[in-house]
């Protein structure tokens, strides 16, 4: 049996493969690193989050009402006055509403000041605005008189008295004369007796009531007519009726017609004061 050498016996040992020299026969597994730990931020507590936000609704809260103490200082540099004014002079409601002005521009009673001013006897509704940044606008709409009241007053539409001394300029218009307090009864009445006179094309010149409620129409012309107590609107028809058939052809004479009878009216002519009954 042969012998074998060294170096037979290396190769037959590593299975007819030589390795290279300094090679070791398994490589050395090496140790496994550990990722570094990253630690999370850390939450701010509750608490915090509360001051935090207290603080900021506090800066936001100063600021405001300083902003509001700011403006409320504001003071009202103009005044426009509107509307159509024939009786009342813009200087006059200007100065009228200056103490209400006193605490400046969002401090001024704006009802405060439109009650003023609708107490002035020609102004018969104001409206008063802010406009920024420091005016304020007032739309005036003055009383429009449709009759005389009394001696030196006035009645609007709704029988409102308008005290005014200037009586000459509305010295045309109809007079209405009544007792205290029956201003506004008497005006319902007058706009009732013009529609119903209308169709005639004849006008008031005056209507009374006296104290006993008795009621009396003065046509343009001088034409009166008694109409007593009770149903005058209904006696005013009656009137209407009669005159058209009747009273037209002789309308310059007629000096009264009496119409506080149930049926029928008595007519006075003025030439011949000749009284006439009328069914």
């Amino acid at each position: 049996m042969a012998a074998y050498s060294a170096l037979d016996f290396m190769t037959r040992s590593t299975g007819g493969k030589s390795r290279a020299p300094g090679r070791s026969r398994r490589a050395t597994q090496g140790a496994t690193r550990k990722a570094p730990v990253v630690k999370a931020p850390r939450k701010p507590s509750a608490w915090l989050n509360r001051i935090i936000i207290l603080t900021g609704a506090g800066v936001v809260l100063v600021a405001a009402l300083q902003a509001y103490i700011s403006l409320q200082a504001i003071p009202v540099q103009r005044i426009m006055v509107t509307g159509e004014l024939e009786h009342t002079r813009t200087e006059l409601v200007q100065d009228m509403i200056q103490p209400a002005l006193v605490g400046g521009f969002l401090r001024a009673d704006l009802q405060l000041i439109r009650s003023q001013l609708e107490e002035l006897p020609w102004i018969y509704r104001a409206t008063v605005s802010r406009r920024w940044p420091n005016a304020l606008e007032i739309n005036v709409i003055e009383q429009l008189p449709i009759a005389r009241w009394g001696d030196s007053g006035f009645l609007n539409h709704e029988g409102e008295v308008i005290n005014s001394g200037n009586s000459e300029e509305w010295r045309s218009l109809p007079l209405l004369q009544g007792p205290e307090g029956s201003a506004k009864r008497l005006m319902a009445g007058y706009q009732r007796i013009l529609e119903i006179l209308a169709p005639l094309h004849l006008e008031v010149a005056q209507l009374q009531l006296d104290q006993r409620d008795q009621v009396e129409v003065v046509l343009q012309g001088g034409t009166r007519l008694l109409l007593g107590s009770e149903d005058f609107l209904e006696r005013m028809h009656r009137f209407v009726a009669i005159y058209r058939t009747q009273l037209a052809s002789r309308a310059g004479e007629v000096e009264r017609v009496d119409l506080r009878y149930e049926t029928g009216v008595a007519v006075t002519f003025a030439e011949t004061s000749q009284v006439a009954g009328i069914q």
